[in-house]
Order: structure tokens, then sequence, then C-alpha cells
């Protein structure tokens, strides 16, 4: 940064050459405006100024009233350029942030972020004035993690609405921001959000060097940062934890994690996570105890189910028809006497056939690509069992899968699953049951092995923690929640007070 300071070097004490030179330096852009003022000293003398701004990104109207009619002129008599700036910033402007900017790298940066720039006639300083105009799309419930019950609104493309909306739910004075500028280009704001008095430092120094280390000339979204800072970038599972729900980082928070937040996205990020932390709704904590164990064993069913359903139907009727009822079996035999695939071809042909259907209604609009998905997939289906292409076995098989992948609460955790089952199904095809078991201990082995910011991916499974299983494969009552994970090692390890 201080190299890049000497290069475009300070303002000028003269108004025309930093009009010039701004001008110059932004290509002459038409939503550069540089609006003309004079501050008058007594009736026959006055200094010129200007104002600059970036049309579409200020909201300067408040600004400019104060500026050109609360200021005392018999006060400005004795002053010079410089020192009127300074009356100015402590007297008359009542807007927010108000700061000194004496190099064009910082004016720059300032002016493209929504700030107003002013400017006056001898003096080589100007006053950088918040007048960002924050609007953009309205506070909305969250379209990838709705809920029956709980709160409906969801994150937005604005930072400081975010943290706002943090704010809110945890009003505590420990809660603690650090917001930096990271990407060459874009100068995206990206803040670091934590409780001071819970967070774990070790890891929260590691999400800071992470970020000091980030290279690159634009961050638009935050799985820019999420593929930089990420753990093993080798492995398919998510290591990051991606939510656009305000009430998930706030509960994320008081655990002991790190929130991160960038600016143009609704999706912050939320570490450590775990493996069993992508099997967890917000809703879990807003229905009875009891009922939510019960949807979250269920969840964990369906991650079965969408991994291992399709390798146990290849493995069973291509090697192992032994295992199957004797009824079933000639069920089976019929269905399949008129398809000419084995059972591996027929299961990829549908599998590829179902994600091409999936990504097309995810494309095609939304009035739509509903009814498209669900036409085509039932036609498709239809057809293809009436022409001998495929079992209708299979097209079960297929469907159970998919259904049993859309019950996970985190949509980065079933792309993980459509990836290794193809896996999966190459080894059941190749070693029936006796790979499909290969494969699934390479599985384990592999996550005990990962780690999200020095945490262990698999606790508190791998290593056991007993006190933390109130909250892992079920969820316990409110009173049981004494501490908090100790996996996370917070520094306040009490959550309440046993009564």
């Amino acid at each position: 940064m201080e190299e890049q300071k000497e290069k475009l070097g300070e303002l000028s004490p003269w108004l025309a050459d930093n009009l010039l030179r701004i001008k110059q330096e932004l290509g002459n852009s038409d939503d550069v405006v540089v609006r003309d003022i004079q501050i008058h000293l007594d009736s026959d003398r006055y200094i010129l100024g200007s104002v600059v701004y970036i049309d579409g990104l200020s909201n300067l109207n408040s600004m400019m009233d104060s500026l050109l009619s609360s200021y005392e002129k018999d006060q400005l008599k004795q002053y010079d350029s410089r020192q009127i700036l300074e009356y100015f910033k402590k007297t008359v402007i009542a807007s927010g942030a108000v700061r000194d900017v004496t190099h064009f790298e910082e004016l720059f940066d300032l002016l493209l972020s929504g700030n107003s720039i002013l400017m006056l006639e001898g003096s080589p300083q100007a006053l950088s004035i918040c007048t960002k105009d924050l609007t953009a799309r309205t506070v909305e419930e969250p379209n990838v993690q709705s809920v029956v019950r709980g709160p409906r609104e969801g994150f937005t493309e604005v930072l400081r609405w975010n943290t706002a909306m943090l704010r809110r739910k945890i009003k505590d004075r420990r809660l603690w921001m650090e917001t930096t500028s990271i990407g060459s280009v874009t100068k995206t704001d990206v803040s670091v959000i934590y409780i001071q008095n819970i967070v774990n430092e070790t890891v929260l120094q590691e999400v800071r060097q992470r970020l000091s280390t980030i290279d690159i000339d634009a961050i638009l979204e935050s799985n820019y940062i999420e593929e930089q800072i990420k753990d093993k970038r080798y492995t398919p599972f998510p290591t990051l934890f991606n939510t656009e729900r305000p009430d998930v980082i706030a509960a994320g928070l008081m655990e002991g994690r790190v929130a991160i937040l960038v600016d143009g996205t609704p999706f912050a990020l939320l570490v450590p996570a775990l493996f069993t932390q992508f099997f967890q709704s917000s809703e879990d904590y807003y229905q009875p105890a009891d009922f939510s164990s019960f949807i979250r064993l269920l969840r964990f069913l369906a991650f079965g189910l969408a991994l291992l359903t399709p390798s146990f139907y290849i493995a069973i009727t291509t090697f192992h028809q032994e295992m199957l009822p004797t009824t079933l079996l000639y069920n089976l035999a019929s269905q399949r006497e008129g398809v000419p695939f084995p059972a591996f071809i027929e299961a990829i042909m549908m599998e590829v056939t179902f994600e091409i259907l999936r990504e097309a209604s995810v494309r095609m609009p939304r009035t739509v690509g509903q009814s498209i998905s669900i036409v085509g997939t039932l036609v498709i289906g239809q057809a293809a069992v009436e022409a001998g292409l495929v079992s209708a076995a299979m097209v079960i098989v297929v469907s159970i899968t998919a259904i049993s992948n859309f019950v996970l609460p985190a949509f980065n955790l079933g792309i993980t699953i459509r990836i290794i089952r193809f896996m999966l199904m190459m080894l059941a095809a190749s070693f029936g049951l006796f790979g499909i078991f290969l494969g699934i201990i390479v599985i384990v082995v592999h996550l005990c092995g990962v780690t999200s910011f020095g945490v262990p991916y698999m606790s508190p499974l791998a290593p056991f923690q007993l006190t933390d299983q109130k909250d892992t494969l079920i969820r316990m009552s409110f009173p049981k929640f004494l501490t908090r994970p100790k996996m996370l090692h917070p520094k306040n390890l009490v959550r309440q007070k046993r009564k």
C-alpha cells in the first residue's frame, strides 16, 4: 500500500490539478460527478471547493445541506483552507464517518467505496465523508435454508446490513468485528467476527493469518475466500460451513466459532466446521428436543441412502443375488430380462440423466423450472422403462437416492455425496460388496485425517468426547446444554449454570 501511495503521490494544494488527476485516473468516466461549491468568508471573499462522488454509490443530499448552510461565516474569516476543512470536520458535517485524506491512492479507495471527497483550493488535504448509498435487495427469507419455525430473515449483499443483523441478535460489547480489504482490483471488504471472551485465540489467529496470505485480484463471492483458506484442498468434503441465516451464524459465534462475512454476497462462512455440523439445521433448536433428535437421525439415514443405495443395487444384482429373497429375485430378473445393459451401465445412465435434469431445473426460469423437472423425470423414467432401456427397480433406486439427497440441510454436502456416489458405484461394479466396504473404509480413514482450522473434522465422534454428544447424533433439551463444545476449546466453557 505504501508503494502505491508513493506511486500515485500526494494531493496538490491546487484544486484544478487534483480534479484533473482524478478525472484522468478514472478515465473521464461519466459516473464521476464533480460538484463545485463556494465557501464564503465574508461578502467579498470566498474559497473555491469541489465535492467529488460516484453517481449511484453515494447519496449526499443531507451532507450538502449542512455543508452549504450550517457554518458561521464570521468564524472562517481568519482560517486558511486546511483550517476550514478541520472546522467542517468537527462542527459542520453531520454525516457519519469523516476522515482526512492526503494521498491519491487512499482517495480513490474511499471514493470508489461510496464516500464523497471534499477538496478546497489551497489545501493539500481533503475530507472523505461517508455518504454511501446502501440501496440493495431487502432482507428476505432464505431460499436455500428455509425453516418451518424460526426467523424469516436472511443475509443480503450489503456487508453492513449483515453485521447489523448479528448485532441485533448478540447485544454484547464483546462481539468484535475486524474488517479488511482483500483483492487488488475489487478491494472487497471482508469482516472477521467473533465473541472476544469465548473464541479460541489459536483459531482466531489462524483465520487472520490465512486471510492475510490471500493475494488475488478479485473477491466476488465468499467461495473465493473459502478455497483460499480451507485446510485440505483435495478433500471433496466441505471444511468450511456456509449459510445465509443470521441465527445460524449467531449460534456458531456463541459456541466459540469465527464468522467471515464478505461484502457482495449473502453467504457467510463459519469456522471451524465439523462433519456432524452439516446434518444440523437451525430448526432443530426451534422444535422440541425429541422431535429434533428423530429428524436428525433421519438425516443420517438419508445420508447413507443417498450415498450407498445405487452401489448396493449394483453389487447385489451383479455379484450377490443369493442375498435376495427368491420372490424378489424372480421379480428383478423378470424386469431386467429385456434390459440390454448391465446394472452398472443402467445405473450410470439414470444417475447422469437425473443430474442433467437437476441442473436444467436450476438454470431454467423459475416459472417453468419446477414443472420441467417434474414432467421430465416422470416422462423420461416411464419411457425408459417401457422402451426396455432400464428396469423399474432402477427407477425406484434412483428416485430414493435423489430424494434422500434433498433431505440434507447443507447443499454443499449433497454435492460431495453426488461425487462419491459414482466412485462407489464403480467399486460395486468391480468388486461387489467387498468394493463398497473398501470404499467406506477409505472414506472413514480420510475423514478422520481431515481438520478444519486445527480441529479434527470428525470430532466429537473421533476423537470421542462424551460431553459433546448432547448435540451430535441427537439433540438433548436445553437444560442439558451446560457447556460449549469442548472440541472448539473456547475460553469460556460454561454456557449456563447447573440448576
